[in-house]
């Protein structure tokens, strides 16, 4: 995986941490900067973590699945990239982004955990692609830090206009991703 794709994948996971900054921009009043930042680290720690994790559940069991595990990365990032693609397309409920300014632990660590629990299958998906997970994820935290404090001011500013949008490419990355991986292994296209 080169650098562009692992961007292309770090904007990907980076979406819903995103929109969820966006969401707390919304109420950020006068502590746009202080909340700024505290997104960044909430949601970045998060998603630098979460593809270590999912790397250590990976490697135990790719002996495994060696022979098929690009249907298994393609199936993990079509599955993830669907349900980014599902509320924003979808699900008509009203309003998904509740405005609160409340920058807790009780807060955030399960928001934290909820948006980067398709890093941790993205990090599955390392451990068959044999790439340097560290410096990956490192990266991906890093995307996701400056994406996410970025959506607070952008909250602020414009309010939630760019909720869907980011939600919608992020799944549209992450399918299109699944797909280049799949036709690379079975030889259809290479790079």
């Amino acid at each position: 995986m080169g650098i562009t794709e692992l961007l292309l994948l770090a904007v990907g996971l980076s979406a819903d941490a995103f929109a969820a900054s966006v969401c707390k921009g919304l109420a950020a009043g006068k502590s746009v900067n202080g909340n700024a930042v505290k997104a960044g680290l909430w949601f970045g720690s998060f998603q630098a973590l979460m593809p270590v994790l999912g790397f250590l559940l990976g490697t135990r069991f790719s002996k495994y699945v060696t022979s098929y595990d690009h249907w298994i990365i393609f199936g993990l990032l079509i599955v993830i990239g669907g349900n980014m693609l599902r509320e924003p397309l979808f699900d008509k409920k009203g309003e998904s982004c509740p405005v609160h300014n409340d920058m807790s632990v009780k807060s955030m660590l399960p928001l934290a955990i909820a948006t980067s629990l398709d890093a941790l299958a993205a990090g599955i998906t390392f451990s068959f692609l044999e790439i340097p997970v560290v410096t990956s994820s490192l990266f991906i935290g890093c995307v996701t830090f400056t994406l996410s404090a970025a959506g607070v001011k952008i909250g602020s500013i414009f309010g939630s206009r760019f909720e869907k949008a980011a939600k919608i490419t992020g799944g549209v990355v992450l399918i299109v991703l699944g797909v280049k991986i799949l036709l690379e292994h079975t030889g259809i296209i290479s790079f």
